[in-house]
């Protein structure tokens, strides 16, 4: 019986070979500085990072507080709501973080108010007013001047376009924005915003939140009403001294 023939073996660049060996280095250097940092190569969890059971319930029952304190508020008496004194309001986001109860974070996102120390102008109604009243621990907003609504807008405004946030340095963005409504530039959304104009809506739909600063004095880190020594609810006209110390 003859023997049979010996199989050829596939032959296989030595270009081939280099790259298979250096890809088999690197995924084992990989998977080396994967197990020094933890899995997946992400950072090790530093021991107070990882909540403990009763941190755990704690801010369950606070956030479970803060739902029912928010239906206690929504119960007071319509006549509590404060009539408003001015067309334009000024609202700006002080506290909330883990202790918020999803519906009053949804609340202040609907507000734009995303962030804590962001303000945002807001057409005065009866409606506003009602939502502000339910988010009261959580922000404060009063009625501001023509100076700070120009200074506001002039230093750290932003428009909304695409979803996107930009700086309002170029009048054709705002033309392209508002035009039809016969706003060209940004002296006819100070205008329009400091005198509440026929277009007040649209301009704050177009407007972004304001960034401001945290002020080193005037706030007292209290969530109780402005009105009893605390930082929250209405300032009324007082706002203004908040503004200045904040923009």
């Amino acid at each position: 019986m003859a023997e049979a023939e010996p199989l050829e073996m596939a032959y296989i660049s030595e270009v081939i070979l280099k790259k298979r060996k250096h890809k088999e280095e690197s995924i084992a250097l990989t998977r080396k500085s994967q197990l020094e940092l933890g899995q997946h190569g992400g950072k090790k969890r530093k021991v107070e990072d990882i909540k403990r059971p009763e941190q755990l319930v704690r801010e369950f029952r606070e956030r479970e507080l803060d739902l029912i304190r928010m239906k206690q508020r929504t119960k007071r008496a319509k006549s509590a709501l404060s009539t408003p004194n001015s067309k334009l309001l000024f609202v700006i986001r002080l506290h909330g973080k883990n202790d918020m109860h999803p519906k009053t974070r949804k609340i202040l996102y609907n507000l734009r108010l995303t962030r804590i120390f962001h303000g945002v102008f807001l057409k005065a109604s009866p409606g506003v007013l009602e939502l502000l009243q339910k988010v009261e621990p959580y922000v404060t907003y009063g009625y501001p001047n023509a100076k700070n609504v120009s200074c506001l807008i002039y230093k750290k405004g932003y428009g909304k376009i695409d979803n996107k946030r930009v700086p309002l340095i170029d009048n054709n963005i705002i033309e392209q924005a508002l035009g039809k409504h016969g706003i060209l530039c940004l002296e006819d959304i100070v205008h329009e915003v400091a005198n509440g104009g026929p277009h007040l809506r649209e301009i704050l739909n177009f407007l972004g939140s304001f960034s401001l600063n945290k002020p080193k004095e005037g706030l007292q880190g209290k969530r109780a009403l402005f009105k009893d020594g605390g930082d929250t609810g209405t300032r009324e006209n007082q706002i203004n001294d908040l503004i200045d110390k904040m923009n």
